[in-house]
């Protein structure tokens, strides 16, 4: 098995790249959902209650308990930890030396410090994936730089230390456990669209922010969105045990199965995030694109060598036939010639889905378990070729911490991987529930299952808002993002998550009493908070009632469809259902009556700190500088101003292959394994006359 620095490397920028856009987005709606005037005010959910300093701290892990030491309330707070986030993510993002555990730490803090405080805007599954991940990052994340540590033996990756692998396989079970959980809920949600294949004939239109895009994918033939269900759950239930797979060429055509579905989606960082999951199916050898590495596999070699790499080929080529016939089998494809038209169905029944599962549920486990021991086992070896008592003393500390945390986060990670199946979770050892139920709050291992059940079969279901001066004539409050005006084309607002947006489709899906916080945004619209009007419009002078508030607010749910090819200038059809939300003034009983039962009363007005600090003035300067600017705009600023940097970091840096800490990849593979000094000194030859060349800059370039 190749090594996996290069992926490494990659996985921990992109985890800085996530975290630099999560934290960005969420800056850009605090005043508007946790501001004083807010819709869910943060310093509700921070009350003392007269626990000890460390122990409140534990059982609401949040750096925001310090705020108030600042002078700040909890909103100033959280808008300083997503300031401070944003810019050391950016930091570790450009800067080698910024890739640090204490940075990833510092990361994970500050943003389970937001989740603590964030409610139900933070409480989506992603938000759980990157806490969890980053924490991955951590692990992961070395120590000391690569430059400044030795050779290392037996021609390996340049300053490679034993442990570094074991950490970074975590991601790998992360990103199994992700995907798998993920198909499996779809069937055992017995859902009639993803049974019935039919699933994404709604999907792009029913999905939480369509695209342009979506339309177009939308009118798509009815056999091709049938057949892209059969592959979905081909890449998410098949595919993910591959990820194990001894034989690196199936764990890349499984990299590649898994870049195919992530493309087809647009869900703010989730995508980028899983993308950066899958770079733990990567090595080396596949990333650093060495010239002459073809050649090298044409040399001869011996004969168990060949039959090894004969056999793995063969298993190779079942695997992939398996898969096929599988495919064909239970999904009973049939190619219909005259119709050029694949035709697929389900074949297998609930029950015997239901009975595989169960049957298949624990040996996945072990499959982890087996993998991970051979992880460890690997990293033992690594371990015994390390020279020198004093380093071998070093390494042997940090593979057995390294490895304990690995052991520990894994058997924490089993009991939520095994809700999919009830069984497999009631059998699981005591000792991984207690570990678990010792850390849950710290969100280190998460239950996942996307799109477990398809919504909006009959119709994309919509709360539109109305205002009205006289409670006669009507005028609708259009959002930025979710639909609304039939004739506005869906937005492109990748990588930004609009919080409220996405809670106003779940607000849809049901009763308004579902959902509390909506009659908190009714007030605040009542009462004409901008904070609040911001999120619904950036620009103040768009939204419908900004010289005045509207005296009465009311909602509507109407059911949407994307318009039919040929009808110009609509993206949009709507029908109206029933009334969503009642008309209401201020100091409605009705209002009253529903903001006393959800607590949303204010009991007492918000304390004000001292606006004179200078680190709240210093908040408040920053905010009006940014607040011109729309999200997606500033999040895109961010990745153009990301790009310009390291377009000047190429131009400026050294053109030697030291300067790069991937670099000594492509030279250590040319130094005898025997001779360590000599090996050494001949790489620094061989990497001396060309410097420049193509292939230390298209390494950099793939960093």
């Amino acid at each position: 098995m190749a090594g996996s620095r290069l992926p490494r490397q990659l996985f921990l920028q992109g985890v800085a790249a996530v975290f630099m856009f999560a934290f960005a987005s969420l800056y850009t709606q605090i005043p508007g959902l946790y501001g004083p005037e807010g819709i869910l005010p943060a310093r509700r959910t921070l009350r003392p209650q007269g626990k000890g300093r460390w122990q409140q701290l534990w059982e609401t892990p949040t750096l925001l308990w310090e705020a108030p030491r600042l002078g700040l309330d909890t909103a100033q707070g959280l808008e300083l930890l997503s300031l401070l986030g944003a810019l050391v993510a950016l930091g570790a993002l450009l800067l080698s030396p910024l890739r640090h555990p204490v940075i990833y730490l510092l990361l994970w803090a500050a943003y389970l410090s937001a989740c603590q405080v964030g409610q139900v805007f933070l409480y989506f599954q992603w938000d759980s994936l990157l806490l969890e991940t980053g924490f991955l990052a951590v692990l992961v994340a070395p120590l000391r730089p690569a430059s400044h540590r030795k050779e290392a033996p037996q021609g390996r990756q340049a300053g490679a230390l034993p442990h570094e692998d074991l950490p970074f396989w975590l991601v790998r079970w992360l990103l199994f456990r992700l995907m798998f959980a993920s198909g499996v809920v779809k069937l055992t949600s017995r859902c009639p669209a993803w049974w019935g294949l039919t699933a994404l004939t709604y999907h792009y239109e029913t999905q939480c922010l369509p695209t342009p895009a979506a339309w177009f994918a939308h009118h798509l033939p009815v056999w091709l969105h049938k057949l892209s269900v059969v592959a979905t759950f081909l890449i998410e239930i098949a595919v993910p045990p591959l990820f194990f797979a001894p034989i690196r060429r199936l764990r890349l055509a499984a990299f590649y199965s898994q870049v195919l579905i992530i493309i087809t989606g647009n869900y703010n960082f989730f995508n980028l995030m899983t993308l950066v999951l899958t770079t733990a199916l990567l090595d080396d050898q596949h990333l650093a694109a060495e010239p002459g590495h073809g050649s090298r596999k044409k040399t001869a070699t011996s004969w168990p060598k060949a039959l090894l790499a004969t056999l793995s080929l063969l298993l190779e080529l079942a695997v992939y036939g398996l898969l096929a016939y599988g495919t064909v089998h239970y999904f009973g494809l049939e190619v219909d010639w005259q119709q050029r038209t694949i035709h697929s169905r389900t074949t297998f029944t609930f029950h015997q889905f239901s009975q595989w599962l169960k049957t298949l549920t624990l040996p996945t486990v072990w499959l982890g378990v087996a993998s991970l021991v051979w992880e460890l086992l690997s990293a033992l070896w690594r371990w015994t070729q390390v020279r020198g008592w004093l380093r071998k003393l070093s390494a042997v500390v940090q593979l057995s911490l390294v490895g304990t945390a690995t052991v520990a986060l894994f058997l924490i990670s089993l009991v939520p991987y095994s809700y999919v199946e009830p069984g497999t979770h009631g059998r699981l050892w005591t000792g991984a529930h207690r570990l678990f139920g010792a850390v849950e709050h710290l969100q280190l291992a998460n239950s996942y299952g996307l799109f477990r059940r398809m919504t909006g079969l009959g119709g994309r279901p919509e709360v539109v808002l109305e205002g009205s001066y006289d409670g006669h004539h009507w005028t609708e409050i259009e959002f930025m993002y979710k639909p609304g005006n039939l004739s506005r084309p869906p937005p492109v607002v990748v990588p930004h998550q609009p919080r409220l947006d996405w809670q106003m489709w779940f607000a849809a899906l049901g009763p308004h009493t579902h959902s509390p916080w909506f009659t908190s945004l009714v007030l605040r619209l009542l009462q004409g908070k901008e904070p609040v009007i911001r999120l619904v419009q950036s620009q103040v002078a768009r939204y419908p009632f900004h010289k005045q508030p509207p005296t009465y607010v009311r909602a509507q749910r109407y059911k949407y469809w994307f318009s039919q090819p040929g009808e110009q200038g609509q993206w949009w059809r709507r029908q109206w259902v029933e009334e969503f939300f009642p008309s209401v003034s201020l100091g409605d009983p009705t209002l009253e009556t529903l903001l006393r039962q959800f607590g949303l009363q204010e009991k007492s007005p918000p304390r004000t700190r001292s606006a004179n600090s200078t680190l709240a003035q210093a908040l408040h300067w920053t905010r009006s500088q940014l607040s011109p600017l729309e999200a997606p705009a500033l999040l895109w600023g961010l990745l153009m101003a990301v790009g310009a940097v390291r377009f000047v970091q190429a131009l400026l840096a050294p053109c030697s292959l030291r300067s790069s800490p991937l670099a000594p990849v492509s030279g250590e593979k040319r130094r005898p394994a025997s001779q360590k000094d000599s090996g050494a000194a001949s790489e620094q030859a061989t990497a001396a006359p060309n410097p420049c060349s193509s292939s230390s800059r298209t390494t950099r370039r793939k960093k």
